[in-house]
């Protein structure tokens, strides 16, 4: 696999799940449906993985702020969590998508989970955008709509910066740059930590 973290092993994934929740009830199914979508999206074109996987979690969560769901101001949670819970906040939509397209063999260096303003709703908002090569336009792979569209005619939402395996990067007129390494995210290494809790065996961060 392309981050080198190896196979999903999802019985293990849902034995762990099912110990840390008392049972998982509906998100056994939520769950299985992940693991079959995976699989049913493996020897796919990268164009066909985004818009399945884009659509499975836009469908499959429904969208609550982490005050309702953790109650916390800012929780990142990992696919299983909000799997589990049936309900995401936007971050979690992000980097559900970002681990799957992974784990399908998508380069690191094209995807990046990344922080915005979305300037109708006048917040914050994380998306995950795709590059299909150095200096491409990105697209957009959002929760608040279900097409993904280029960057160009995303005018409702303003970047600020990204991250993804390999590092830190700022928008800006000159383009993006990387400025950082995303090991100083701190909860970007959390969430990493989480995920190998749950029998993910992440190898990357």
């Amino acid at each position: 696999m392309a981050n080198g973290s190896g196979a999903w092993d999802f019985e293990r994934i849902l034995q762990t799940a099912a110990v840390r929740y008392n049972g998982l009830g509906p998100a056994t199914e939520r769950i299985r449906d992940w693991q079959r979508l995976l699989q049913a999206t493996a020897t796919l074109d990268e164009g066909e993985q985004l818009e399945r996987v884009n659509r499975f979690f836009n469908r499959q969560l429904t969208f609550r702020d982490d005050l309702h769901l953790w109650a916390q101001a800012d929780y990142w949670a990992t696919p299983i969590e909000a799997l589990v819970k049936g309900a995401a906040d936007c971050e979690d939509y992000a980097l559900a998508k970002y681990f799957s397209l992974r784990q399908l063999g998508m380069p690191s260096d094209k995807l990046r989970i990344t922080y915005v303003k979305a300037l109708r709703l006048n917040q914050a908002h994380m998306v995950l955008t795709y590059y299909a090569s150095k200096g491409a336009e990105p697209l957009v792979l959002d929760n608040l709509i279900g097409d993904i569209q280029p960057a160009s005619r995303r005018n409702d939402l303003l970047p600020v910066y990204a991250f993804n395996a390999e590092g830190l990067y700022l928008a800006g007129h000159a383009g993006d740059r990387r400025t950082g390494d995303s090991k100083k995210l701190s909860r970007w290494q959390d969430l990493l930590k989480k995920m190998q809790a749950e029998g993910f065996p992440i190898g990357e961060g």
